[in-house]
Parts: C-alpha cells; structure tokens; sequence
C-alpha cells in the first residue's frame, strides 16, 4: 500500500498560513503598521486604492533593512523579534511570529524599497505568490516603502469572499484607528483612491482622540489613572450622557496593543452602573501596562486575544478605579464622609432654649363687618408680648359675588358602567372597524377563521422595510425640506461612509448641504421623520454598515433599509387610533412577505376558533 502523507510544497503552505494571518485588505494594514513601529518610525503613512484590494502602501520612516534582511524577511518563521522560546513571555514588540510578509507576499504581489540610515543605496526587491521577481540596488529614502497589490489575484475564491468597498474601507479605518490611537507619540497620514483621510500629528492621548473622533470629543472625557503593583491604568472613559446605543468607541490597550476582551468589559459596564439608560453602552478608550511575562498574547493568530495572569485582580482595580473617577469629576454621586462645617450649629446658639412660637387668632374676626381694623388678642396667657394686626378688606359690593346663584341648579352627573369591554376610542365596532389596541402594543384585529393578533413595532418595520428597499432600488423618495438646517458632528471616518452612501441616502430622502472635516449639512429629510430622531437614525445605520448588520444581507441597500426601518418603526408604547390602526393592519398585509419582520421575527399570529373552543371545553 503507497503512502499517503507528503510535505506541502512551500508556497501553498504560505497560501494555507495566509488564510490565519490575511483574513482581509486591513489585516494587511496592521502587519504592515506594526512593522513599521517595531522599525522605530516616527512618520508612517499609508496609501489605500479601492479599500486595499489594488494598493496597499505603508511608508515609514524607519531603520531600515539591509539586502540581507530585506530577503530573509519573506521567509517563513524569520523574525528578528526572539531568539527561544522563552522571549515568546518577554515580548516588547508587535509582530514576532515571522510570519506577516511570507503570508502576504504568497497571495499578492509585493514590491519593498528599505534602506538603513548609514547606506548609500537601499534595495528593492519584487515578489508574485511567494516567487522573487527580481532584487537590485536602488536609490532610496531612509525607512521602509512596502506596496501589496492585487490581494488574494492568485486565489481567486477568497477574493469573491471580501465584502463591499464600503465596509472592507471601514475595517481598514477601524485598524488603523487602532495602531494610532496605541502610539499618540507617532505621526500618522492615511490617503485612500487621492483623498485625505487622517493626518495625525504627533501629540499627546487626549489630543489624539480628539482628533480621530472629533471636536466634540474633548467635553466628553473623564481622566482615568491609577498605578498599582498589579497593572497601571490610564486613559478616558466617555460620561453617561454621552453614551452610545451601539459598542462603537470601546478601546482597550495592553503594553501599547488592542485588545478585545470581554470579562474586562463586563467590569467597565459595571462601574457604569445605574448611569446608563437601558439598551446604551458607555464610550472608553483604557491603557493597561502590566509586565510582559504575566500576559500571554499569542493564543489567537490576529493577537487581539490576550490572557492574563491574574485577571480577577485586574477586574476589580479597573471597576474601581472608573467608578472612582467618575465620581471625583462629579459624574456619579459619591459618599462623602467628610463633615463640612457649615451644617453645624453656631458655638453661640448651642445651649440657648428654643422658644415656641405664639399663635395669635382673632375670635371676633369677621369679613363682612365694615369696621377698618380689629385687635386681635393673644391666645397665649402670656401677655407680656402682644402684637396688634390691622387686617383690611373690600367689603364693598359684596353681595354681587353671589349674584345669579338662586337662579342655577347645580347637576352632579353619575358615572356610568361602559357598555363595551373596549373603550370607545380604542374600538372600532361603532365605526365600522374591527381593529383594536391592547397595552399600546398589539392591535387585534377579528378574521373569518378567529383573531390575527399583530405586533405593531415589528409589523411597522415590514412595511417601512419594503417602501425604503424600493426607494434606493427603484425610485427616489419625497425629502422635506428643513427652515433650518441641521449641522451633525461626525469623525472623519463616518465623514467617509457618508460620502460613499450619499446616493442612497439621497434616495430615501435625505438632502444635504456643505460636508467638512467633522461635520454634515443636512436640508432635507424623509417624509414623516422628525429633526429630534434625524441624529439616532444617521448613527444607527452608520453603526448597522460598519458592523456588516446583519450577517445576512445581501447587499449595502438591504443593510440600509433595514436599519433605516429599524430607527423608524412605531415604538411599542405609542398609542394608534383607529385610522392608524387599521392603516398598518392594510400596510402590512399588502407587503410581499408580511409573515415576517426585515429581521426574521413574526409580525402576527392568529388564534382559530377551535383554538379558543378548546380552552373553553377542558
């Protein structure tokens, strides 16, 4: 019997390596970014086409790499990042697996221009799906000049696997945000298809968020810094009034890395306790440093999964350590034991007997006598302090205050038991309709078969489903157009995803006006949406695009649509009269598919009559 096992021939044993290590165009940026801090950069820029999948270009401004290194940097497992395996729990730097440029370089084609800082000539070296085209000395900048073109061209399935331009964009934006937000310290520039995206000057953290995320930004954050033996902690939480209804601006640092964990999470939701409205999730960009040997980062292949040594110590010093600030700033109430002194008694009054207060009345007193003064006398027995109280009254004319009186009956009506089980604004059956509302949530409605019984939040977000998706797909919506416009503040990045939607927001009715750096002019909404919800609905579908929500749409218009219908479903809660009620119940049933709501739920049930027979014959 022949053997069946065999070596894999190195270049689809790169191929194989790339599917852990390049998931998409923005794993790409991260390798490359973070190659070019452990090189020492103090400038990097990077150059974005067609949301990575022609051109990804990272510049720095780094040591460099001489001919030697520039070669061996492609080959599997060639790192200069450890020597042992003991350096794997010592680890001070990003990539140390050796594997970033040998995954990247086996499904793209790669060009590297490096040059060390004592060289004359730098080298430049081409490399197609893990063979090397050609290595020649080259005049050059200081640094590293790596470009990544035509992603996945010699795996052709895993490129058809990559979403939308608009969202595998956002991903990118979302790793680079990461990188630049860790090191404040490093200048970053990033440019996609000629268009300035970020230009981030060094400086400090605060100065930093502000301006990844906006202006705006700087009012909303609370200081958070604690030093302990255990793990130092620094950086800034979002206040509660500013919380969001997505997880969006949640950032969480280790030794300089993003991190995702959710135990850590569990504790800053914690400290937020009470603070937060239900459904919100407060904004919080944390910086742990603890030693390298008492974290293990390398149990995920991407490395945003850390363990750590003593996790439930970390726990509570990062819950305490949020509630403490937030209460130093006055955000959240606090115990204060310390008596001030100026809710004490005065020294003078502290043995002085209280006196009781005297009531005085006048006996005699009478409105409609026309004396102009009466004396009261002290009820007290005590006269040694009586006071004198000249009341006056118009006792003019008096008797007109009670003129007509003798003429009008006065008539108390009776309540009277209501002949419906329904209340009448509620029931349709005087009025020919046979809808009805119950607890402002449900409207029940009676069929030849028995009662359909229809959730209205759900119901409504059918019909608003189907009327957007035919909007952006089919035709332009009506736009109300605003006496006053509104300005919204936006980060850069959402600047960008609205930019690349503007066309199908259009089609469902908004109109805009000028677009800044951080903010957008809007002159126009939809019809029947108010100015107040125009903010949560723009956050919720950016929030819905970037997250790819939900995981089955087919397409960014199906994504819209849902989100769009989402903001904009009649809340549970709200009262519908007649009319409106049976408008949705006709709405509804005259959608394509009003079984379900956009999201997979029941929008009705029906109870037959052999249903209700049945209760009644046990």
């Amino acid at each position: 019997m022949p053997d069946i096992i065999q070596l894999l021939p190195d270049h689809v044993a790169n191929q194989i390596a790339a599917g852990e290590v390049v998931q998409r165009p923005a794993s790409v940026v991260k390798e490359l970014l973070e190659n070019s801090i452990d090189a020492g950069a103090t400038n990097i820029k990077v150059i974005i086409k067609e949301a990575g999948k022609n051109l990804i270009q990272v510049i720095d401004n780094g040591k460099g790499m001489t001919d030697t290194d520039a070669r061996l940097s492609f080959e599997r497992h060639a790192t200069s990042k450890i020597r042992k395996a003991e350096d794997l729990f010592d680890l001070h730097t990003k990539g140390f697996r050796g594997e970033a440029l040998a995954s990247i370089a086996a499904i793209s084609q790669v060009e590297l221009k490096t040059k060390k800082e004592d060289s004359e000539l730098g080298t430049h070296i081409r490399i197609e799906g893990s063979e090397v085209i050609s290595q020649e000395k080259v005049s050059a900048s200081n640094g590293t000049s790596i470009a990544v073109k035509n992603l996945f061209f010699n795996i052709p399935a895993r490129r058809n696997f990559l979403k939308s331009n608009t969202i595998e964009t956002r991903h990118i934006v979302n790793e680079f945000q990461r990188v630049a937000l860790a090191h404040p310290g490093i200048a970053f520039s990033m440019y996609h298809n000629d268009s300035d995206v970020y230009n981030l000057l060094e400086s400090n953290l605060r100065q930093r968020i502000v301006t990844v995320f906006g202006k705006k930004t700087n009012e909303k954050l609370v200081p958070i810094n604690e030093n302990t033996d255990v793990v130092e902690i620094s950086g800034f939480v979002a206040k509660p009034e500013f919380a969001k209804k997505k997880r969006g601006e949640q950032f969480f640092f280790v030794n300089d890395r993003f991190i995702k964990n959710s135990y850590l999470n569990h504790a800053v939701t914690s400290a937020f306790e009470s603070l937060l409205p239900q459904g919100s999730y407060p904004s919080y960009f944390l910086y742990l440093t603890v030693p390298p040997k008492s974290i293990d980062i390398n149990i995920h292949p991407t490395k945003t999964e850390v363990k750590f040594e003593d996790e439930k110590t970390i726990y509570a010093i990062l819950r305490s350590t949020i509630k403490h600030s937030l209460g130093q700033y006055n955000v959240a109430p606090i115990l204060d034991f310390e008596r001030q002194s100026s809710f004490d008694t005065p020294y003078e009054f502290k043995r002085k007997p209280v006196d009781t207060p005297q009531i005085q009345v006048d006996p005699d007193f009478n409105p409609f006598k026309t004396e102009k003064s009466t004396t009261l006398k002290s009820a007290s027995t005590s006269s040694s302090s009586h006071s004198h109280y000249t009341p006056k009254f118009n006792t003019e004319s008096w008797e007109g205050l009670y003129a007509g009186l003798e003429t009008q009956k006065i008539s108390i009506e009776q309540p009277t038991a209501p002949d419906t089980l329904f209340n009448e604004e509620q029931s349709g059956e005087t009025h020919g309709s046979k809808t009805y509302q119950i607890h402002n949530k449900y409207i029940v409605s009676s069929i030849k078969s028995g009662i359909v019984y229809i959730n209205q939040h759900l119901a409504h977000q059918r019909v608003l489903y189907e009327e957007f998706l035919q909007n952006i797909t089919v035709k332009d919506a009506m736009s109300q157009q605003l006496l006053f416009p509104l300005d919204i503040s936006f980060n850069k990045s959402d600047i960008v995803l609205i930019k690349d939607i503007l066309d199908d927001l259009i089609s469902v009715g908004f109109d805009f006006g000028d677009f800044t750096e951080d903010r957008v002019n809007i002159i126009g909404i939809p019809v029947n949406t108010s100015e107040s919800q125009i903010v949560i609905i723009l956050e919720q579908l950016l929030e819905d695009i970037k997250n790819d929500v939900p995981d089955s749409s087919y397409s960014q218009h199906d994504v819209m649509a849902k989100s769009l219908a989402k903001s904009l479903a009649i809340k549970t809660g709200t009262h519908l009269d007649l009319k409106e009620q049976q408008k949705l119940v006709d709405e509804l049933f005259s959608c394509k598919e009003p079984d379900t709501s956009p999201f997979g739920k029941k929008t009705f049930i029906t109870v037959t009559l052999n249903d209700i027979d049945k209760q009644f014959n046990r």
